[in-house]
Formats: C-alpha cells, sequence, structure tokens
C-alpha cells in the first residue's frame, strides 16, 4: 500500500528489468560469473542480491553465484548521530580473498552506508575487485562513492524518502 503522498517510480516490471539489465551488465563486466560473489547490504540489498543472483543464473548459465548478506550496523560513522540496530546477521559465503564482490543494495543517498560495507569487507578477506549495483541512485553524496550498475537515477531533495520493494519504487 503507499504511503499517503507517495508517488510510483518505477512498477514491480521496472524493478525487475532493472535487476535483469544489473545482471547483464555485471557478467558482460566481468567476462562471465567466474569469481563473482554478490553481497547484499542488509537489509534492503539482501531480497534485490537475490533476484540478481537468480538473473545472473538466467544470463549465464553456470549455476548460482555466491550470495552473501552483511550487517554494516557496527561500522557506521553516524553511531552518535542515531542509534545502532543491528540489521540482521552477516552471512558471507567464506572468504572474499581474490573474488569480485558486488556489493548490492536498494537506494544509495550519501555514500556512508556503502563506506561502512567497504570497512566491514575488510574484515571478510581482500577481494580483487569491489563493485556497487544500486536500484536507485538518488545523488545528495557526502563521499566520494559512485555506483557501477544503477537501475534509475532519481534526482530526490534530501527530505524525501525513497522506497525500493519488489512492488516498484515509491518517493514520498
Amino acid at each position: 500500500m503507499a504511503a499517503q503522498g507517495a508517488r510510483q517510480v518505477m512498477s514491480s516490471d521496472d524493478v525487475r528489468r532493472a535487476i535483469t539489465r544489473i545482471g547483464h551488465e555485471i557478467v558482460e563486466r566481468n567476462h562471465g560469473t567466474d569469481g563473482v560473489v554478490l553481497v547484499g547490504l542488509q537489509r534492503g540489498g539482501v531480497w534485490i542480491a537475490q533476484q540478481l543472483q537468480a538473473s545472473l543464473a538466467r544470463i549465464d548459465g553456470v549455476g548460482e553465484v555466491p550470495l552473501g548478506a552483511l550487517d554494516v550496523s557496527f561500522y557506521r560513522d553516524d553511531v552518535g548521530i542515531r542509534p545502532i540496530v543491528p540489521g540482521s546477521v552477516t552471512d558471507l559465503p567464506g572468504t572474499l580473498d581474490g573474488a569480485n564482490v558486488v556489493l548490492v543494495d536498494d537506494v544509495l543517498f550519501t555514500g556512508r552506508t556503502v563506506r561502512a560495507a567497504l570497512d566491514a569487507l575488510g574484515d571478510h578477506g581482500r577481494p580483487r575487485t569491489v563493485q556497487l549495483a544500486v536500484i536507485v541512485d538518488r545523488g545528495h553524496r557526502e563521499l566520494p562513492i559512485r555506483p557501477d550498475y544503477v537501475g534509475k537515477n532519481l534526482p530526490t531533495s534530501r527530505h524525501e524518502t525513497v522506497v525500493v520493494t519488489a512492488a516498484g519504487v515509491e518517493l514520498a
């Protein structure tokens, strides 16, 4: 159900197509899926990483790409500003040494969650590369972070809220 005053900016089909397109871009950039590991950021990126994993299996046809989930709550730099609320458990598929890690999140805003994720990844190995996939890039970066794969660039005000679900993307 849409929040009052919210407007849908992507339908469920748009989100599905964006995930499929991102999957194709990942395969192209990495020359297949060998060595690719998907890591969904808790909470919003995990379901997207799961759908991306299924999409990659259809595209590349070589089986499932390893999939993990990463909670960055204790790595954030805004602990004094907002309370630490662990999203869920970090569950990674073994060491990340030498892997091409694709961090997956729903929305890229200030870049601070991605910065925290990069710190957290360092505790789990040394990836060959780290790439970033998001469904929505809304701008307003506070750090020099740019996504490699984007479903939609969505200009927003700093006060608007973007919600990404399998049912679509809403802006309120």
